[in-house]
């Protein structure tokens, strides 16, 4: 999740009072299907814009992966009216800053900047949706820039665990594929293929652009209408639903990573949609199980048993599934067979108890905080606007998230565990050096 008593204690005040301030925002619908939110804030001349689309790494077919990444790069450069790498120059000179980034089940740009370059803001986007060049000479040469992204990526130690994880938890699901794609079905796509993609989800009907910070929201709806209104609408496609089959049978991998040398063990589950309850119970035991020093599996088998020089519990949360998963990396010569054990006995201990009112409380203090937190800038208001109209259908669960965590229960906590965490449930996962390899 995201010493003193006094210090604490102000804290835990602060961040009550701060999110007793609602996020107020206004909501609606161009005639050409795009979702327009918009979110005042006047203490300071800064805004955000964001603008985000519902596709990802699951919209792709398996011969044909990486495409949603790749349009990442691909929208994000070239239009008619900007050539190739201008827009973070210009960014950059007008004082503001931005990004992109892509997951399974969306992708998003943004930019933050003074608050009087909010037209530049207005302009940069629905240049992007209105004039793109896709030639194959901008495909040529992103193909380059992701295939170097991958060299960078699989040179870092442990990067593909997140991908190892996925391949061996789902079976028909298209979350098994790699985000960044498989380099030959990016070498054999055609221009062709990279319009159809275009064509299939990056219209108004399936994005959503929010512009939050020191704006008046009567003019920003006039210069968004002038911007925008031009983009052409098109129907939004139906999308797929996969199902997975349970697991019911303990599964057994190997991953094999030339950058470490110290070995890791993580056991994962598959579990369900970020939008359940369930999930964020999930949440819950995650930070329960692993956050920071006071965690109890970082007192356990860091400090007390010696076993672990490190380990964390994770809730990957997704729209259709979620992931949950323990790492942990061995201390000498502990066998990762014994870190397994010590892992799962702290599981078992969440099923068959509940944990303390002490504990308890200090979970809810945290996921306060955090969620103060995540919402303290317009950037990550902005996203989390977007984020929660995209996946959950209600920018409202900006406000009202939380209320769903204070809600749950000790015995909630532990149902779950028993529901998920269970040994023939569990992805076994062993993460080697490629030395080890026979």
């Amino acid at each position: 999740m995201r010493k003193k008593t006094c210090i604490f204690i102000t804290t835990i005040l602060l961040s009550i009072n701060l999110y007793s301030q609602s996020v107020e925002f206004e909501q609606f619908k161009l005639d050409n299907g795009l979702n327009v939110i918009l979110h005042k804030d006047n203490s300071a001349p800064v805004i955000n814009t964001t603008l985000m689309f519902h596709v990802g790494g699951k919209n792709e077919e398996n011969d044909k992966t990486g495409f949603a990444h790749f349009y990442e790069h691909l929208l994000g450069k070239e239009t008619k009216n900007m050539k190739s790498g201008e827009w973070y120059k210009i960014l950059s000179s007008n004082g503001g800053n931005g990004n992109a980034a892509t997951s399974v089940d969306l992708t998003y740009y943004y930019a933050t900047m003074p608050s009087n370059n909010l037209k530049l803001g207005l302009w940069r986007y629905s240049e992007m949706m209105l004039h793109p060049i896709i030639d194959q000479e901008g495909i040529d040469i992103q193909r380059e820039a992701v295939k170097e992204e991958k060299r960078i990526r699989d040179n870092q130690p442990y990067s593909r665990f997140y991908e190892a994880l996925k391949s061996n938890l789902f079976n028909e699901h298209t979350y098994k594929n790699p985000l960044i794609g498989v380099i030959e079905h990016l070498d054999n796509a055609v221009l062709q293929d990279f319009l159809d993609f275009r064509t299939k989800f990056y219209m108004p009907s399936n994005a959503v652009f929010v512009v939050a910070g020191d704006i008046e929201i009567e003019k920003t709806k006039d210069l968004i209408a002038q911007y925008f209104n031009a983009v052409p609408a098109a129907p939004k496609n139906p999308r797929k639903i996969i199902v997975e089959k349970p697991i019911i049978n303990e599964i057994k991998a190997v991953e094999y990573d030339p950058n470490i040398q110290i070995p890791a063990v993580i056991i994962g589950f598959r579990t369900p949609s970020m939008k359940s309850r369930d999930a964020r119970i999930l949440d819950l035991i995650s930070t329960y199980l692993s956050d920071g020093p006071s965690s109890k599996l970082y007192k356990k088998m860091v400090d007390k048993n010696k076993s672990a020089i490190e380990v964390q519990a994770l809730n990957i949360a997704h729209e259709d599934y979620s992931m949950y998963a323990i790492l942990s990396l061995p201390l000498g010569e502990t066998s990762l067979e014994k870190l397994t054990e010590e892992m799962q006995e702290e599981i078992v201990k969440v099923q068959e108890n509940l944990i303390s009112e002490n504990d308890y409380q200090k979970l809810q203090n945290k996921f306060e905080n955090q969620f103060v937190n995540s919402n303290s800038s317009v950037e990550g208001i902005a996203v989390s606007l977007g984020e929660y109209f995209t996946l959950y259908g209600d920018a409202n669960l900006i406000n009202s998230e939380i209320d769903i965590y204070r809600s749950i229960t000790r015995e909630e906590i532990r149902d779950v565990a028993k529901k998920y965490l269970n040994t023939n449930q569990r992805l076994i996962l062993e993460y080697l050096p490629e030395n080890k390899k026979n």
